[in-house]
């Protein structure tokens, strides 16, 4: 193969990957702008791209003009994913050490029991645990909906970093065996720095499901445990016009989210493309 050829064959993946991107940018780069737009222009179809901008969208979300404030819904997002994902990784990194290092028996069939409860879809589980949660007194409570949350991103958790953990050196463990340490010393010394690409990749996927979540907390939360994305369904009503406020809290509410993939970035993709090349 000459070298024009391959030149060409780069160029053309290049402009195929920019072409991809800017295709999947083009709808939030719509509802951004959207959400500069009054109502009426906004509402307006074909959309109006040249009508006027205006903060009007941003000033409804965060309750200046009389309405609900988004802060505690934000906090509640906020508590919820972090500390589901703070769960998780303490569950899952010695719940793969066990699967990938020192393996337990039947390691495979246990990795099929974590994708197995997956397979469940979420909507079969609602009423039982709707029940059990009025039975305790846990409706519209944060903790339930971090319980829910650990136990929804768990088997992910520990699938992925089965494969992050299985590309660690044993011979690294087997050294701090041998100057005695310890399987928590071993965890959080040795292990954890080592897979440290790995780890941020499984929390920022956990952190992203925790935060996107709806269905448990529209069910199961009122007005205390409200989330951010129960809180964006408020502005959807059958009457009036809403479009560019909903499209401007959904910018709000996507940017936690935008931020932690743009801050974690080189370690979401070295995590993901662990492995892969040898």
């Amino acid at each position: 193969m000459s070298a024009n050829t391959v030149k060409r064959k780069g160029l053309g993946l290049g402009v195929t990957a920019w072409l991809l991107g800017i295709l999947f940018f083009l709808p939030i780069a719509w509802m951004a702008l959207t959400s500069f737009h009054s109502e009426s222009d906004a509402a307006t179809n074909p959309p109006s791209f040249g009508a006027a901008l205006t903060l009007d969208g941003y000033r409804e979300f965060f309750g200046t003009g009389g309405g609900a404030s988004p802060w505690p819904a934000l906090v509640n997002s906020t508590v919820a994913s972090v500390s589901s994902t703070l769960l998780v990784l303490f569950l899952a990194l010695p719940a793969a050490y066990a699967l990938s290092i020192n393996r337990v028996r039947k390691w495979t069939d246990v990795l099929f029991f974590f994708l197995s409860t997956k397979m469940l879809p979420v909507v079969a589980g609602l009423l039982p645990i709707y029940l059990f949660a009025k039975n305790t007194d846990m409706l519209d409570n944060i903790w339930l909906l971090v319980i829910l949350y650990t136990s929804m991103n768990l088997p992910i958790a520990v699938w992925m970093m089965q494969s992050f953990l299985a590309e660690v050196p044993v011979a690294i463990i087997e050294a701090a065996r041998v100057d005695g340490a310890r399987l928590p010393t071993i965890l959080a010394r040795v292990v954890a720095p080592i897979a440290l690409p790995g780890i941020a990749a499984t929390s920022l996927i956990c952190f992203i499901f925790s935060w996107n979540e709806l269905l448990f907390a529209r069910v199961l939360t009122g007005v205390v445990a409200e989330t951010a994305p129960v809180f964006l369904t408020g502005f959807i009503t059958s009457q009036g016009l809403f479009l560019a406020k909903v499209c401007a809290a959904s910018l709000v509410i996507s940017l936690p989210v935008l931020a932690a993939g743009f801050a974690a970035q080189d370690k979401l993709v070295q995590g993901l493309s662990l492995g892969a090349v040898k």
